[in-house]
């Protein structure tokens, strides 16, 4: 056998190797990415979700698309929390486009009786030291105990609401609070669907509906 040949067969067999190491590699990654995230999502649902479920509302799941929930035409998951099977309340994200540098997207809890339990604001881009104070101060618990009919007038107190707006800052709490009023027409709207027995096995429906529906987002 030539040396040409043979330092042929050795390119050939340490290039498999490296191929096949860099896709375990890949895979080895990938999975760790996928189980980050899915601790990351387990911990935000225990943050908003109403306490007390005995469920794995990461995995009790309703899709639902709605324009109101993102212009993306994107379903949203809505994770259910129950306990022995009776529904407790839901989260869900609703994403607000009219941030002052783009989407901010929103983790909104609420009981079955659409009271919210708690927000978390999982994404943005705002500008540090103004609109980034959604984030940086305790204002998302003046979320807390809110609904759709309480306060009556959904707004920041500039524009006549009951909502604290930041000094120099309008617009970001505007967008969320808007945002947040809105997620709270779909479940009131869609309650039953959201709500239903569950399936458990994974999804516990694909529905669509409201205006402006279209295509899919967690």
């Amino acid at each position: 056998m030539s040396d040409l040949v043979k330092m042929g067969l050795i390119l050939t067999v340490v290039g498999g190797v490296a191929t096949g190491f860099m896709a375990a590699t890949e895979e080895f990654t990938r999975d760790r990415i996928a189980e980050a995230k899915r601790q990351q999502l387990q911990e935000a649902l225990g943050k908003v979700l109403p306490q007390g479920f005995d469920n794995q509302p990461a995995q009790d799941v309703v899709k639902l698309t709605d324009a109101r929930l993102n212009r993306s035409g994107k379903p949203v998951n809505f994770y259910v929390a129950r306990k022995g099977g009776v529904p407790l309340g839901s989260a869900f994200t609703v994403t607000a486009p009219d941030g002052y540098s783009g989407n901010i997207d929103v983790l909104v809890g609420v009981g079955q009786d659409g009271v919210i339990s708690r927000i978390e604001i999982v994404a943005h881009a705002e500008t540090p030291g103004l609109g980034d104070k959604a984030v940086k101060t305790d204002w998302p618990k003046s979320f807390e105990g809110k609904s759709l009919g309480n306060p009556v007038k959904w707004g920041v107190k500039k524009d006549g609401g009951t909502f604290d707006q930041f000094a120099g800052a309008t617009i970001t709490p505007r967008a969320i609070v808007a945002a947040v009023h809105r997620g709270l027409e779909v479940f009131a709207e869609r309650r039953g669907e959201i709500l239903a027995p569950s399936t458990i096995g994974g999804e516990t429906a694909a529905v669509s509906g409201g205006p402006g529906q279209g295509g899919e987002k967690p």
